[in-house]
């Protein structure tokens, strides 16, 4: 045999033998995603039954509430009723503006500055 066949065959059998590592490794990783999967899969047949078991109550649940959707408006009107009837009505007299401190205002140089006119 020459030379050249025995590199062949060994890089040959390096090749077949990096192939089965990296096959080994990826077989590996796809059974631990097959035993999440699974998993999950238990999870949501869980949730299937959790939720057939809601579903009968469901409907009264929208029956409920359509009934209370529908009498909104008229909820809102009587409370505009109530409020429109018990709002305070101030005196005749006008007030005469922002109330001042009865000492006056505190002068400053620092809003002058900025073009504030406080008197």
């Amino acid at each position: 045999m020459s030379a050249l066949a025995i590199w062949t065959a060994i890089d040959v059998a390096a090749l077949i033998a990096g192939l089965a590592v990296y096959l080994f490794i990826v077989g590996s990783q796809l059974k631990g995603v097959a035993d999440d999967l699974e998993s999950a899969a238990e999870l949501v047949w869980q949730i299937k039954r959790d939720a057939e078991a809601i579903a009968p109550g469901l409907t009264s649940i929208n029956t409920t509430g359509r009934v209370v959707a529908g009498a909104l408006p008229l909820l809102y009107g009587m409370g505009e009723g109530i409020v429109n009837g018990a709002t305070f009505v101030h005196a005749d007299h006008e007030s005469e503006g922002v109330a001042k401190p009865a000492m006056g205002t505190r002068r400053s140089r620092l809003m002058e500055a900025v073009g504030v006119d406080i008197d």
